[in-house]
């Protein structure tokens, strides 16, 4: 468990303090934890009766982690997965809710071990990731690390509100681009030319 709780508190570092982007569905978000999955916790933290931003100005490290690791990897199952897997699932849980396994399940799917898309680790996801990983143990992470970079880009190239998380002001990786290639082999990173080339239709 000192093995989750250190991914935890990676997330936490890498989800940064809070923030409230108009353009970011979370809304109000500190640590990663948004004030959606407060209120849906029913965490009113400041005692008054509701819970808005002020609450999650009072989220603090510590109550982010236990979250994370009661909501986003034990509540989703992620400790069924290979451990080579469980870092980013579980990162991306957090990130993307239960897209992230959505993002599995086609994978391992496409890879000639079918199982229902459906978000949810069960038995059958389980067993088909467990076999994947069985034909591919030195590949699964990096593929899996691929496709999520895949998801963030093919949101930029729907959402223009997006691209901001894709691309950094200065025109390189943004956070989304750098937080799925922190998971992937850096044989397999995107090189400034191959990046400015996939980002070129957006102007």
């Amino acid at each position: 468990m000192d093995r989750v709780h250190e991914i935890a508190r990676g997330i936490v570092i890498r989800e940064g303090g809070f923030v409230e982007d108009p353009n970011d569905p979370g809304g109000a978000t500190k640590h990663g934890v948004t004030i959606h999955t407060l209120r849906r916790l029913g965490l009113d933290l400041d005692g008054d009766g509701d819970v808005d931003r002020s609450d999650v100005q009072r989220v603090s490290v510590a109550l982010a982690e236990e979250i994370f690791l009661k909501e986003y990897f034990e509540r989703p199952k992620i400790g069924l997965l290979p451990t080579v897997l469980q870092a980013s699932v579980f990162d991306m849980q957090v990130n993307a809710g239960a897209q992230a396994v959505r993002l599995l399940q086609r994978l391992v799917s496409k890879m000639g071990f079918p199982c229902a898309v459906d978000g949810v680790i069960g038995p059958k996801t389980a067993a088909a990731v467990q076999s994947a990983y069985a034909a591919a143990p030195d590949h699964l992470a990096d593929a899996y690390g691929i496709e999520r970079r895949n998801y963030y880009f093919s949101l930029g190239d729907r959402r223009p509100s997006a691209r901001k998380y894709c691309v950094s002001r200065a025109g390189g990786k943004g956070g989304w681009i750098r937080r799925a290639e922190e998971f992937i082999a850096p044989k397999f990173h995107l090189t400034r030319k191959e990046f400015r080339e996939r980002i070129a239709a957006w102007g």
